[in-house]
């Protein structure tokens, strides 16, 4: 695997293949909670997350991965994959995950996942969260959330779908309005507004451990060319820098510590949001993604052509 064929001479075939197994293997259990986070997201089951993993594992153990050059990537897609497939079966077996809220009969730990990691990825999420993601299509679902909560930019979710990037978009358009609009306890508007509201505060004038106290420790934040253009040139200025993709509440705080002075709440494709529009035309967009009071994702958007794409609405103070 990854080369390792090559060092070693080829009558020591048999030695190479135990090595590269136990290479491969090893390699596999360093993605695989990233891996079951994904899989719990997607299908709202840690049942079947588990063997979502597991099916990804023996398609790995099958494959050349000889051409395999990112791992994780590979790796994502394929549980991807299989996970859209079951979330399709389910639909047409009209199944429900085995973990939905109020279902009395949990299957048995698994010997991969004990019961307080069980506990670590719901709360990760949280239940009103899973059961607004129930109400998505699976591409929908698997749209949103590869993108909105792990960053896969839209180019490698397209082909999981089968759609273009543009229609990709859409799809997690369409998931951000419907999980607006649905009936969630405890994450109704007024309560994302909240969060909105707090960060630019905190934001504005520079208050670090607030901002820290809005942020989910794992936020992952995402910038486009052109803001990192931006930000990089007013570092002279004292400006904190900022990147394309920031991982972790610190980060994405210190980013944020002194920045967005003149945003006002809006919403983005009827997604939580922030723009900056000093002249009355967006400059700078800021997209959010909120599971219960802490910001999740971060989409930062400075690109003319990509913020004319977007339907921006005043967010009204109920929001």
């Amino acid at each position: 695997m990854f080369g390792l064929r090559c060092l070693v001479d080829e009558s020591d075939e048999e030695n190479v293949t135990a090595v590269s197994d136990e290479f491969l293997a090893r390699s596999f259990e360093e993605h695989r909670e990233h891996l079951r986070a994904v899989g719990y997201r997607m299908l709202g089951s840690t049942a079947e997350a588990e063997d979502a993993v597991q099916e990804t594992w023996l398609r790995l153990s099958r494959s050349d991965t000889e051409a395999v050059n990112n791992l994780g990537g590979w790796l994502t897609t394929v549980l991807s994959r299989v996970c859209l497939d079951m979330l399709r079966s389910r639909g047409s077996r009209h199944e429900i995950p085995l973990d939905e809220p109020g279902h009395s009969d949990l299957p048995e730990p698994r010997h991969e996942s004990a019961p307080e990691d069980q506990a670590v990825l719901a709360d990760s999420v949280g239940i009103a969260m899973m059961v607004v993601l129930d109400t998505l299509t699976p591409a929908e679902r698997l749209t949103f959330v590869l993108h909105d909560m792990f960053a896969v930019p839209f180019e490698e979710i397209a082909p999981i779908v089968d759609r273009s990037p543009a229609a990709t978009r859409q799809l997690a358009s369409r998931a951000r309005r419907r999980l607006q609009d649905a009936p969630a306890p405890g994450h109704d508007r007024r309560s994302r507004r909240r969060v909105v509201d707090a960060f630019l505060v905190a934001a504005r004038e520079g208050r670090f451990e607030d901002l820290l106290a809005v942020l989910d420790p794992d936020v992952v934040l995402r910038a486009d060319d052109v803001a990192v253009a931006g930000a990089t040139a007013a570092l002279a200025f004292g400006a904190p820098s900022l990147a394309a993709e920031m991982h972790g509440a610190g980060a994405v705080a210190e980013a944020f510590r002194g920045r967005a002075t003149h945003a006002r709440p809006v919403l983005v494709d009827g997604r939580p949001g922030a723009v900056w529009a000093p002249d009355g035309t967006p400059r700078s967009v800021y997209a959010f993604t909120i599971v219960g009071d802490r910001i999740v994702g971060l989409d930062v958007v400075a690109d003319p052509e990509t913020i004319s794409g977007f339907g921006i609405d005043l967010a009204p103070s109920d929001a």
